[in-house]
């Protein structure tokens, strides 16, 4: 089953790659060849899974004749105000359309709407904003299913015994770590056995916040009081890790992280981490990209589109599918 999933991924963004731009050109009302700037903004710029969404929209770019993207965050992924500072700015340069992934998706409404009654479409990937008829089309995984993975692998290790559970959060308005923080306590709730003894932690917007938040948490937690924890992303899964190793538990508890960067990898390969939960950034950014160029081409496009999302264990490491989502390449 799980095989079968992985190729249904690869075959749809396949099936996707091979669409959008190369469509027949009468659908876009003759205006195939006009040539698009687009503001590519995402809600960081530090994290691997950053640089694979770049890479995407590069890609995405290339393939469309006369396209031309702009890319263009936050250092940081809690400066809310230089996110929404970039969209005013890039609605009054004119750009031809915005790919946003917003940082709150409340914050980032207004903004959106504004680029809406500028005649400035705006397709949202990552992450969802609050208000759905202020953009084209929403490009991401469905973190709600990706947080139930997450649990359903921390359930399966820990077994009938059970135990106790730490979900370490990312950080407030963050509304895809928020649903993927919603499936996983929807999903461990299933399992009398497992307690969850802490949900109200923040790891914050870096690998150094959310190391100091995991090391308040293994300290009031001491070892033998946790036997599974789960965190929503990059950061948060990097910053956990390094505060286990540093207190001699990596590998003791059963740890289950999200997204992929070679150091996760590593830990997966060492025993370290049990799990990651894995999206595909360069689909969702490549398909960021294609959505709004068809859009703006004259071509229907989907309001949600999956991007994907599975669960990478040492079993399933090796496979060739997972090796391409783990180990993208970013040229």
């Amino acid at each position: 089953m799980r095989r079968t999933l992985l190729l249904v991924l690869v075959l749809g963004w396949t099936a996707f790659f091979l669409a959008g731009c190369t469509a027949n050109d009468e659908t876009a009302g003759g205006d195939a060849d006009r040539p698009l700037t687009l503001a590519v903004i995402p809600k960081g710029t530090m994290h691997v899974f950053w640089k694979s969404i770049h890479a995407g929209a590069k890609m995405g770019a290339e393939e469309c004749p006369n396209v031309r993207i702009i890319w263009q965050g936050p250092v940081l992924e809690d400066d809310r105000a230089s996110q929404i500072n970039l969209v005013e700015t890039f609605i009054q340069k004119r750009v031809d359309g915005i790919v946003l992934a917003p940082l709150d998706d409340k914050a980032l409404v207004a903004p959106v709407r504004a680029a809406k009654e500028a005649g400035i479409p705006v397709v949202i990937i990552d992450s969802s904003l609050a208000d759905a008829d202020a953009y084209v089309s929403f490009v991401a995984t469905d973190n709600y299913k990706g947080g139930v993975l997450g649990a359903q692998r921390i359930a399966e290790l820990l077994g009938e015994k059970g135990g106790k559970v730490i979900l370490m959060r990312y950080q407030v308005g963050s509304a895809s770590t928020e649903n993927r923080e919603k499936g996983f306590l929807d999903e461990i709730a299933k399992h009398p056995a497992i307690t969850v003894i802490s949900k109200d932690q923040y790891a914050g917007a870096t690998v150094e916040s959310a190391m100091t938040t995991a090391q308040a948490l293994l300290t009031k937690y001491g070892e033998g009081q946790v036997d599974g924890i789960f965190c929503p992303n990059e950061s948060s899964a990097y910053g956990m890790l390094r505060a286990l190793a540093s207190t001699g538990r990596a590998g003791k508890v059963k740890y289950v992280g999200f997204d992929a960067s070679d150091r996760l990898v590593e830990a997966l390969e060492k025993g370290h981490i049990s799990g990651l939960v894995v999206q595909n950034p360069v689909r969702m950014g490549h398909d960021g990209v294609k959505t709004m160029v068809d859009h703006l081409r004259g071509r229907e496009v989907p309001k949600r589109i999956d991007t994907g999302v599975v669960l990478v264990t040492p079993e399933n490491l090796s496979d060739p599918e997972i090796n391409q989502l783990v180990h993208p390449k970013l040229e």
